[in-house]
Order: C-alpha cells, then sequence, then structure tokens
C-alpha cells in the first residue's frame, strides 16, 4: 500500500522550475508524479495514506555532501564556542565550566575563532592553566586544524619544548622556544590521541544526538568522516547500531587512509553497507586551512610572507595513498583548500584515472588558479565545496590571500559553468550544519561578520544553490539514477519546507521553517504534526 503526497508546491528539480501537483510513493520508492486527479484514479486501490502539505513545498531530500556526524554530535555535547565574541568570553565559559568536572577529568570546547573576537589573539596555555591547572584542555578551532592545550593536556601528551614537529603538523612555540599550546594541524594528533578512550555506546548516542538534529534541518543523508578517529570497527558498528529501519539517515561513511586497511580486510567494496550505512572514498588530507595559514598556497601569504601552509603528506607518500586505494578500486575524497594542493591532487587524480566509474571528489576546493581550473574541467572529479565557508572567511581572508587571488577563491559560479560538478555540504560542526544557511549563503555571498557581499559575480541561483543538495549530493557517489530528484523509480526522500524556497526572499531562506523531513516513505520528522 502506498501514500499520496499533494496539496502544496511540489519541485521536482529534474530542471529550473519543473513542478507537479502529487507524488504516489509505495514504501521507499516514488511509484509516479504528475496531477492529483490522476495519480489518485490510478493509483485509488493502493492508496492507504494521504498526506496533504496543506500549501507547504516539497523538494527532494536535502543531503550533506560533507561533514562530521560523530563530531557534530559532540558539539552538541560538549562546550560550544563558536558563538562567542572575545577571547574573555571563551575563558569565562571555561571558567563556568570547571565546578562541574571531577579531578582530572578533560574539559573539551569547540569552535573558538578568533577572526570573530573584537581582539582577534589565540589563548596560550598560562592563560588555560589559571583557569584550570589540574584538568586537562583542549579547545579545538573552528576549522578543526588547529586547537590549544593547557600544560596539564601537553604533559599527558608527553609535548615539551625538545618535542619535534610531526609531518604536515606544527607545534607553536614562543621566542624562547617554549611550547605555548597552540597546535596546528597533525600536531593535534599529539593531544588528541592522549584522550580517554570512548565506549561504542557513547559513539551510538552521539550519532543518534547528531541524526536527530539533521532530521530537524531537513537531511535525509550525509556524507560524513569519522571512522579513524575512535577506532574504525567500533565506529562503524556503532553507526550499524544507530541507524537502520527504525532510525532512518543515509550516512556515506568515507573511510580515512589510515584505516583503509581495515575495510579491504573485511572485503568491503565502494558503497558496501546497508540502506543507511555504506562505505564510500578513501578520504585523504592534503592540507590545512586559511584560518590557521596552513592550507597550501603556491605563493606566501599576503599577510605572512614566507609562509605558504604545508602539505600534509610528501608527494611520494601522498602518491603511495592514492595508487593504494586504485589497486582496490577505491575512489579518493581529498580535502584540499589552498591552489598548490588543489593542484596537486587534481594532477595525481589525472594520473591515476579510476577506471570503474565510482567518482574521486576534491573537498573544499577553495582556492583555484587557472591551470587548476583548466585540469579540472578534465577530471571527471567532483568538487565538494562548502557555501558557508565563504560567508565566515570574509572580510579577513581578504588579508590572508590578497585581491588578486580572490578572483578564483570560493569559484563556484565559475566552476558549475564550466561544467564541474559540485555537492554542497557544511563540513559541520565546522560550519552551521543548516542546509538553508548553505543555500543561502551560495546565494547571497553575505559574510555573517559584517553584512557585505563579496564577488556577486559567483553568485548562485537559489536552483543551482539547492541541486548542491540534491542531485549534487547524489551525483558525487554514483547514485543520480535514484536519489536527488522527484521522479518515479527514485527514492522517496522529501524535505517538505514551510515557505517556497523560490519565491522567497534570498536573504530569508535560512528563516524558513522546515516543516517535514521524510526518508524511504517515512516521516522522521515533523514541526507541527497536528497538520498533516
Amino acid at each position: 500500500m502506498g501514500i499520496l503526497w499533494f496539496g502544496g508546491q511540489i519541485y521536482t528539480m529534474e530542471k529550473e522550475g519543473s513542478m507537479v501537483e502529487a507524488v504516489f510513493t509505495v514504501d521507499d520508492t516514488i511509484k509516479a508524479a504528475g496531477t492529483y486527479e490522476k495519480l489518485y484514479h490510478t493509483f485509488y486501490d493502493d492508496i492507504d495514506k494521504e498526506v496533504n502539505l496543506q500549501g507547504r513545498t516539497m523538494i527532494p531530500g536535502l543531503v550533506d555532501s560533507h561533514l562530521h556526524i560523530v563530531m557534530h554530535g559532540e558539539k552538541l555535547l560538549r562546550l560550544d564556542l563558536s558563538q562567542m565574541t572575545s577571547a574573555e568570553e571563551v575563558k569565562e565559559a571555561l571558567q563556568n565550566r570547571i565546578p562541574y568536572l571531577s579531578d582530572g577529568e578533560w574539559l573539551i570546547g569547540e569552535g573558538w575563532n578568533e577572526n570573530q573576537w573584537d581582539t582577534p589573539s589565540i589563548i596560550n596555555r598560562e592563560e588555560l592553566d589559571s583557569i584550570a591547572p589540574d584538568n586537562p584542555m583542549m579547545l579545538t578551532r573552528i576549522c578543526r586544524h588547529a586547537l590549544i592545550a593547557n600544560t596539564k593536556a601537553l604533559e599527558i601528551a608527553s609535548i615539551d619544548k625538545n618535542t619535534a614537529d610531526p609531518q604536515g603538523g606544527r607545534i607553536v612555540r614562543d621566542e624562547n622556544g617554549e611550547v605555548t599550546g597552540y597546535l596546528l594541524d597533525n600536531a593535534q594528533d599529539l593531544v588528541k590521541t592522549s584522550l580517554p578512550d570512548v565506549s561504542q555506546s557513547y559513539l551510538e548516542q552521539v550519532i543518534k544526538i547528531a541524526v536527530d538534529d539533521l532530521h530537524s534541518k531537513g537531511l535525509v543523508g550525509g556524507h560524513t568522516e569519522d571512522l579513524n578517529y575512535y577506532g574504525y570497527r567500533k565506529t562503524l558498528d556503532a553507526y550499524h547500531s544507530a541507524l537502520h529501519k527504525d532510525r532512518k539517515f543515509k550516512a556515506h561513511l568515507l573511510v580515512h587512509h589510515e584505516v583503509v586497511d581495515e575495510l579491504i580486510q573485511d572485503r568491503l567494496r565502494y558503497l558496501d553497507g546497508t540502506r543507511y550505512v555504506e562505505m564510500g572514498a578513501v578520504k585523504i588530507f592534503s592540507d590545512g586551512a586559511l584560518g590557521g595559514r596552513t592550507a597550501w598556497l603556491s605563493e606566501d601569504y599576503s599577510d605572512d610572507p614566507g609562509n605558504k601552509g604545508f602539505a600534509i603528506h610528501e608527494t611520494q607518500e601522498l602518491e603511495q595513498i592514492i595508487k593504494k586505494a586504485r589497486k582496490h578500486q577505491l575512489p579518493v575524497a581529498v580535502h584540499a583548500i589552498g591552489d598548490k594542493a588543489v593542484e596537486e591532487i587534481a594532477g595525481l587524480i589525472k594520473k591515476y584515472p579510476l577506471e570503474n566509474g565510482a567518482r574521486d571528489r576534491i573537498i573544499h576546493g577553495v582556492m583555484l588558479n587557472e591551470s587548476t581550473l583548466d585540469l579540472l574541467k578534465e577530471l571527471p572529479a567532483v568538487v565538494d565545496i562548502q557555501p558557508s565557508f565563504m560567508t565566515s572567511d570574509f572580510p579577513w581572508v581578504i588579508d590572508r590571500l590578497g585581491e588578486k587571488r580572490l578572483e578564483l577563491s570560493y569559484a563556484w559560479k565559475t566552476m558549475i559553468e564550466n561544467n564541474i560538478f559540485c555537492a554542497g555540504g557544511s563540513d559541520a560542526p565546522i560550519e552551521e550544519v543548516d542546509p538553508l544557511v548553505g543555500i543561502e549563503a551560495a546565494v547571497t555571498r553575505k559574510s555573517t561578520i559584517n553584512d557585505q557581499v563579496y564577488h556577486p559575480e559567483e553568485k548562485l541561483s537559489v536552483y543551482q544553490a539547492v541541486r548542491l543538495y540534491t542531485a549534487g549530493s547524489a551525483y558525487v557517489v554514483n547514485q543520480e539514477d535514484s536519489r536527488g530528484v522527484i521522479v518515479d523509480g527514485y527514492r522517496a526522500d522529501f524535505t517538505v519546507l514551510g515557505e517556497d524556497i523560490f519565491q522567497t526572499d534570498a536573504e530569508k531562506i535560512s528563516d524558513i521553517p522546515i516543516e517535514m523531513t521524510v526518508v524511504d516513505g517515512d516521516i522522521v520528522y515533523e514541526r507541527n504534526p497536528s497538520r498533516a
């Protein structure tokens, strides 16, 4: 028996402006889309339930193409520093948390961003020591490419003035060579690997907390990278335990290169898994982030002469990782923000093409130059963009890069017009997970820091922006024939909005309420159940 959905604006997203009056679904599949009268009479004997949208707007189910579900759940559980506007506010929040900690318990904060503080600066370990000398403390920056640790945490991690910088990381030191507590990229692992181990039940809890929140944001699925941080097997088992027919959410799991051997040992291939947990590409980091000046650039940072950032891996090591993925017919998903990183990754993808049709992705692809743009045109790879980066990076990124290099940075429209496929995500918890925030950012390009619009020539239309989170997210995982549009035979995944997103003021898109989230024909979230 099936469900007839009708009574609102139903955008199929096959092409711009394409709409139908009604959709008939059976279990997890769209059986037909068309006029209400035709579907009602054709499937009269098979209609078990009718859902009147009551003027609301239905679009294909939104999917975040790049986030960290476990980390998002942890952010909801931990001390959230992302909205704070000064170092003093951060320190006050830490001080207020201390009475609730037991002796020796770690204090973990998430998401500080000095670029949005009244007076940008980096808190040092002595300041943290004055708050909690006996509790190890770790505060992760918004970009996840830097953290601050206090002396207790550094002692547990065996970090002192004699500790060498790891490849792809930096231990920041003062003029006397003493460790400041500020750790960049791979240097963070020295502290993170010293954290107490967590249980599978803990991971299940944070996954459930995260997914419930994602449902409320209209998301039916997400491409996530979590498998290396708390152990491959434990984390994978937690996903399978948390997500199933009773908690429907389509999690596509990228596999960090450091645990790909375990995937191979399990004899799992790309897209193997269940309806709600499937295996993805091999995740690799090639550089850092612009905020900490660790993204790998072809020329020096404009505000830090002599610094081009750095590569996480030596070129030969990176090449071996990609060759290993190819040996097992696996696509790669490579974090690359700086133009030099994008150039290197695009070159290696071209050098080692994948023969089975699975699609590689370049995650972020923030900075391009003319040569990298030309190279990307030749590749079947998808650029996995995060529109919210632009709205939170400006205006401070102008100082980092200078105006000239920004002409081909955050260049989404240029990529799309050059037939470079793009998918859209948030990189949550680094940015706000709400897909409507990302869609609004892609359409307006307005900074959340100063409300100024930057490079308006790269604005996307609402249709193009919504496609990033629907057809784009399906395409990058080779599922464009079953997901991402509302047509016969596709999955019954829908996001129902309180307003028509294509008629709403672009600057108010993020204010549109999510009325309903539907996964495989099942309503998994409803803002006001009495209306249905």
